[in-house]
């Protein structure tokens, strides 16, 4: 268990912690310093970096998790089931974004389509400012579910 465990938490830190700094220091450097064809190759390669960690992370989060909830047996607390919902919204956004903007982007930057990979970053943005506050609520409820009964 405590290896699963430790694999989790380092995955977390990993997708989380990456997402907060691409979205609260790369990106408004990036925005402020770059002109358009400059920041969309470097978000494309930023992305293009980052993103099989996170589809790593991803699978391992969610192989401990699940591991990990039924090791405590069925049903799990309400914190640790609030924790898998989120982690699955969390995952399937994710999801989106790799298979639906990044995409997008991807072709754009190739094709220099300047307003289209503008277009799709705007949509990585978004999603990613709305995962990133999922994680952290997620964070926030695994560290102190525990103690809300």
């Amino acid at each position: 268990m405590i290896i699963a465990k430790f694999l989790h938490v380092l995955s977390v830190v990993i997708w989380v912690g990456g997402m907060f700094f691409a979205y609260m220091a790369l990106r408004p450097v990036a925005a402020e310093r770059l002109e358009p064809p400059q920041r969309l190759s470097l978000w494309e390669g930023v992305f293009g970096r980052f993103f099989p960690w996170v589809w790593g992370s991803v699978a391992i989060i969610l192989g401990t998790g699940m591991h990990m909830m039924f090791s405590m047996g069925m049903p799990p607390t309400h914190y640790v089931s609030l924790m898998f919902v989120l982690g699955v919204i969390m995952m399937l956004l994710f999801a989106h974004v790799f298979f639906a903007p990044y995409k997008r982007l991807k072709r754009a930057v190739a094709a220099k389509d300047w307003p289209a990979g503008g277009a799709a970053l705007g949509q990585i943005r978004k999603l990613i400012a709305i995962n990133l506050t999922l994680g952290l609520v997620t964070v926030t409820v695994a560290t102190l579910g525990v103690y809300l009964g």
